[in-house]
This record gives structure tokens, C-alpha cells and sequence, in this order.
């Protein structure tokens, strides 16, 4: 469907978000909210889909954070909600199953930055700037920062990120955890793509098994990380996929994944 905050391209077996809201360096407010909301929806439930970039729309920003003009006239309770509508777009997007690659160029600041750490993989242009600035507004992160960050990049550097609300190039934010590769400007794109089409060619079931893995086990003792992990590679082992890929690789063939 047609956006008015967003572009929607498929591409082979991946498809592209852009945040289009380039004029105001595509700050988050309601309406991409709900734009964002209803295409992860979408792209969730898409079996033709295997992998998702993230982007924003032009040279200066990912995303340059919240709509300060919609923030201005919050009340508490109207701040609560919106923060909880935020986190629960932002998490949707962090568990829809698929790989999401955050494809950052300029600024992510803010929500913008928030946005990015619930993607998968963060692949950053030589020139982004990333940071958590609210606290200069006299606010207090809302979309999952103060969560996200430590897990990160730990929690001292979290502290510093956020308790001064300065931002980091895109260096020392590959140092510090908070991106996983830093790209020149013009490589940004093709190399999130080369990363989308090489995650879209493996068997999507082991995939989205791999990320629950880890989503559902980071945060758990070992040992129950083990038993999930147990629990999932059971579940490998009987699907189609998996006597497909093993078949394949002693008939020393590519592989035809089904999804089943």
C-alpha cells in the first residue's frame, strides 16, 4: 500500500523502509508511527520477505529523533502513552521474525537512535552521529533507550550517553558496540543490500530460529538458554528445510528452501 510517511520497495527477497519525512530530517511523530506499525505488520506475515533494511530518506538523517512540536504540549499521562506506543512499535519491529538492518546515514538522535537499536544489525555510514540528546530537552528517553543502550554498549557508557546527551561519530560508536560496521557514505546502501540478499538466501525457518534464540535467551540463566536453544534445533530438525539442506549439501548442490 501507498504511505505517506514511508517508501515500501521489495527487492528480490528483501524489502526496503524509508523513513520519508526528509524536510524535518524524518523526525518520528504519530503519523510514521502508525505507518511503521502496519508495514512491519505486513512485512511479518510476507513469507516472500526474508530480510528488512531500515532507512531513512536523504543525506542528513536516519532519523533525527521525536517531533519536538508534538512533545511540546504533552501532558504526563499523554506522555506515557505515547512512550508506550513507541516501545511497542519499536519491539514489534525487534521480534517480527526477520532480520532487520538499521542502514544509518547522518543522524540518528533520540527516537531516531532509540529505532535503530531495535533493529537486528546496525550498519552505519562514516558520517552518522548517534545519541540520546533528551536529556537536554528535560526529558527522559521513552522508546526503549534507557534499555537497549546498556545492553549494548554497557552500562557506564550507557550513563555517559545518556546523562550528558552528547553524540558519537560513527568510530566510536562501532568501538563502543552501539554499530556493528561503518561504511563510507556511498557504500552505505549496496553493502546493507549485499548483507540483506546474503541473510535472504539462507533457510528463512533456521533464521528467524537463530534470532529467537538469542532474543528469547540473552537475558536468561545458561541454562535456560541452552534448553531454548535445545527446544529450536529440535524443531529444525523436523522441518523440510532442514532435510532440503542436508540433502543438498551431500548431493554438493544449491540448496531450494521452502520455508516449511
Amino acid at each position: 500500500m501507498a504511505y505517506e510517511t514511508l517508501l515500501l520497495e521489495r527487492s528480490d527477497a528483501y524489502a526496503v523502509v524509508t523513513l520519508n519525512r526528509p524536510n524535518v530530517m524524518n523526525a518520528l511523530n504519530r503519523a510514521l508511527f502508525a505507518e511503521l506499525d502496519d508495514a512491519f505488520a505486513a512485512l511479518a506475515n510476507d513469507s516472500g520477505v526474508r530480510a528488512i533494511i531500515l532507512t531513512g530518506a536523504g543525506e542528513k538523517a536516519f532519523a533525527a529523533g521525536a517531533d519536538i512540536s508534538e512533545l511540546a504540549t504533552l501532558t504526563a499521562a499523554e506522555g506515557q502513552q505515547l512512550a508506550l506506543r513507541g516501545q511497542a512499535i519499536f519491539r514489534k519491529i525487534e521480534t517480527c521474525g526477520k532480520p532487520v538492518i538499521a542502514a544509518i546515514q547522518g543522524f540518528a538522535l533520540g527516537g531516531g537512535c532509540e529505532l535503530a537499536m531495535a533493529c537486528t544489525l546496525r550498519i552505519a555510514s562514516e558520517r552518522a552521529r548517534l545519541g540520546q540528546p533528551e536529556v537536554k530537552l528535560g526529558l527522559v528517553p521513552g522508546y526503549g533507550g534507557t534499555q537497549r543502550l546498556p545492553r549494548l554498549v554497557g552500562k557506564g557508557a550507557a550513563f555517559k550517553l545518556l546523562l550528558t546527551g552528547d553524540m558519537v561519530g560513527a568510530e566510536e560508536a562501532f568501538r563502543m558496540g552501539l554499530v556493528d560496521e561503518v561504511v563510507p557514505a556511498e557504500a552505505l546502501m549496496p553493502r546493507t543490500e549485499t548483507l540483506a540478499r546474503a541473510i535472504a538466501q539462507q533457510a528463512p525457518l533456521a533464521v528467524a530460529g537463530c534470532l529467537r534464540a538469542v532474543e528469547g535467551g540473552y537475558d536468561l540463566p545458561i541454562e535456560a538458554g541452552l534448553e531454548l536453544e535445545a527446544s529450536l534445533f529440535g524443531l529444525a530438525c523436523a522441518t523440510e528445510d532442514k532435510a532440503e539442506g542436508t540433502r543438498a549439501f551431500l548431493e554438493k548442490r544449491a540448496p531450494a528452501w521452502q520455508g516449511r
